[in-house]
């Protein structure tokens, strides 16, 4: 066979040498109306291959539909055939993504002259495509072991951001790019606080070695604001801030939307003072002789991923005064949440009591600590005086399952978004911009945390159902209600309503003052609570 004529050894020449030529002169399309079309690229497309050869690592925030995948593609063709050995993978979202790359991959190497492809192709498949040069072109779906250990030139992750387990991906993949390998990151945003969007937060600080690309929906010259009108007829605002805006605070589906955030991180206050363990105990305010508190806490393990957490809101004024985070041992929570109660007037402490809230709960019995939270005032009494003088912990502090949980967080969303509970923290608008709802049930995204939030939510529905702070509103008492009354099903009676505050659990109450305080009305055990 004839080798290339010097006009065609110039254009083999030149093409090796500029990407950007290679796939104006010679690259092609398939058009779903039109069929296979001459590929004309726009001056964005042309300026994110020439980021592709200037920078080790890209990573590309962009509007939908801009044709990146098809540069990407392409730009691929061109690594591949004018260069040996290169290991190119493709990570998509899922199979049909992956194979869709491969297409364009084989359409435009259908349409090249012979003359122009020195090497030829060895084998393929709907996923792979090796070349007689040593290199090839892989596109694989999203999977715990995708890419693992091999030595990569060039990794393309499409989507990054709807990729559910990218930070483990990550993780792995970027050992594979040690000896030089490159790396293309493309999606359009999905909320704040997943790897994704850690990486192109750490871009554009330069904290990490990523080169920025922010691509909106007006980079492609066909589109203008009317067409910007007629697209977003049909879309959510979330949808428009995902799909064209390119703004992650506004996409994806946060606890609480974006306004309520960028309003509380305007109220977010330095701590006049940092102490306790690993000076994680944040305090912005001192007590007043006549402030009342409370301390509600999210307990853990102490030595696993997640943390205990504690929150001190003042009842009178309904504001965060002090807050902690960190890793500590159940029993010596316990010891920590008696100290702070005393410096805050003997606060009333209200644990979680579930699984390892139980040796926090312990701890604050043995140590005496005499204003404790119950979940009734009868259980109080019962444990001290009544039929159980035993004492059974579950009775102090308050359980948070899958009937409490939901009802403590709707009352949490209402309150910051009515701006009636003061947040002064940091740490909670961390956690919020990381709370996000699925399905019908908020929760942490995998690998965050809402250890300071759920402490939030307890403190601030037993504010907002004691009346305090603020007018008392009966829907949220009733939202209360609905989500507690699932755990009353073995306690059927009904009986006489009892007012104690303050009063040390372990020390006897006397008759005089039982009878003194009780009521007419009626209500079960479970939410006396509610009323004092």
């Amino acid at each position: 066979m004839a080798g290339p004529t010097p006009a065609q050894a110039k254009e083999i020449i030149r093409c090796g040498k500029d990407p950007v030529y290679f796939i104006n002169k010679f690259a092609k399309i398939q058009h779903p109306q039109r069929g296979t079309i001459k590929f004309a690229t726009y001056e964005f497309q042309d300026d994110c291959v020439r980021s592709f050869i200037e920078h080790r690592f890209n990573i590309i925030v962009k509007a939908r539909q801009l044709g990146l995948s098809t540069v990407t593609a392409i730009y691929a063709v061109w690594l591949a055939i004018f260069y040996r050995d290169k290991n190119i993978l493709i990570i998509a979202t899922k199979l049909s993504t992956a194979k869709n790359f491969i297409k364009k991959v084989k359409v435009a190497m259908r349409c090249l002259p012979p003359w122009l492809v020195m090497p030829g192709i060895v084998e393929q498949t709907q996923q792979h495509i090796s070349f007689s040069n040593g290199s090839q072109i892989k596109a694989i779906p999203t999977s715990e072991d995708a890419g693992r250990s091999e030595a990569l030139s060039l990794l393309v992750v499409d989507e990054a951001a709807f990729i559910r387990n990218f930070a483990d991906l990550w993780k792995g993949l970027y050992s594979c790019l040690s000896e030089g390998g490159r790396a293309i990151v493309i999606s359009t945003p999905n909320g704040i606080g997943g790897r994704y969007h850690e990486l192109v937060e750490g871009a554009k600080n330069k904290t990490n070695d990523f080169n920025y690309i922010k691509l909106l929906w007006d980079v492609h010259p066909g589109r203008d604001e009317e067409w910007l009108r007629k697209e977003s007829k049909n879309m959510t605002p979330t949808e428009i801030a995902q799909e064209l805006m390119c703004d992650f605070a506004a996409s994806g589906d946060t606890f609480v939307t974006t306004d309520v955030i960028e309003k509380l991180s305007m109220q977010i206050e330095n701590p006049i003072e940092k102490w306790g363990p690993g000076g994680n105990i944040w305090q912005w305010k001192y007590p007043q002789p006549d402030d009342e508190f409370i301390i509600s806490a999210d307990v853990s393990r102490g030595d696993s991923a997640d943390y205990s957490a504690f929150q001190v809101l003042n009842k009178n004024t309904c504001e965060q005064v002090c807050e902690f985070k960190g890793k500590i041992r159940p029993d010596q929570f316990g010891i920590l949440l008696a100290e702070v109660g005393k410096r805050f007037n003997d606060a009333e402490i209200c644990p979680e009591n579930n699984t390892y809230g139980q040796g926090t709960i312990l701890k604050l019995v043995e140590l005496g600590y005499k204003n404790l939270y119950f979940k009734t005032v009868k259980a109080k009494f019962d444990m001290l005086y009544g039929s159980d003088p035993g004492g059974s912990l579950s009775k102090i502090g308050i359980t948070t399952s899958v009937a409490t949980r939901g009802p403590m967080l709707r009352v949490l969303e209402e309150r910051l978004r009515n701006n009636t509970l003061r947040v002064r923290s940091s740490r909670v608008v961390e956690e919020l911009k990381t709370f996000v709802m699925k399905g019908k049930k908020a929760k942490a995204k995998k690998g965050k945390h809402d250890d300071v939030l759920m402490a939030l939510a307890i403190g601030n529905s037993l504010i907002s159902a004691g009346g305090w702070g603020s007018t008392r509103d009966v829907d949220i008492s009733r939202a209360m209600l609905g989500g507690f009354a699932v755990n009353n099903r073995h306690e059927k009676m009904q009986q006489p309503i009892r007012h104690f505050n303050n009063l040390n659990p372990l020390v006897p109450i006397p008759a005089d003052m039982y009878a003194a305080h009780q009521r007419t009305e009626t209500l079960p055990d479970e939410f006396d609570w509610l009323l004092k």
